[in-house]
């Protein structure tokens, strides 16, 4: 199992700490969003989605409730990973 893989069973199974922010954008990324950056804010978006997933790095760590929401869509969207490749 690689990186990735074993990042998106962390979040489907709840697990919202010590999160790299880079290694979460990455995922969004293969999971099929599209990103836009505004001033620190890390604007997620794809076709299908009716939520926009908008997110912040907090000392390069994602943060524990924006990590929940990304987990909502994705369960609500049945996202898989590499959707985006």
């Amino acid at each position: 199992m690689g990186k990735y893989e074993k990042l998106y069973a962390a979040i489907l199974a709840g697990e919202t700490k010590n999160i790299s922010f880079e290694e979460l954008v990455t995922l969004l990324l293969r999971l099929g969003f599209q990103e836009r950056i505004k001033g620190s804010h890390h604007i997620f978006y794809a076709s299908g989605i009716e939520e926009i997933i908008n997110i912040q790095e907090k000392e390069n760590k994602a943060k524990p409730y924006q990590i929940k929401q990304i987990r909502i869509v994705i369960i609500k969207y049945k996202r898989k990973l590499n959707e985006g490749l």
